[in-house]
């Protein structure tokens, strides 16, 4: 069987922490930042997780699992 392909967008969009689970980065920050918050636009810069519901698909995307 012929190995599977990572899926590209999936691969600029996340990584994977030492400990298996899955950073991903903030929606809402690349424009319109005008009417936004110093506060919230701070918030925005910093990774996220990834939800564990949506764990599993993500690492199919990633051909991890």
């Amino acid at each position: 069987m012929p190995k599977m392909k990572t899926n590209s967008g999936a691969k600029k969009r996340f990584t994977l922490t030492g400990t298996g689970k899955i950073k991903r980065k903030h929606a809402y920050h690349s424009h319109i930042l005008t009417k936004k918050s110093k506060k919230r636009k701070e918030r925005l810069v910093k990774t996220g997780l990834v939800h564990p519901n949506d764990e599993k698909q993500i690492l199919e995307l990633l051909a991890l699992k």
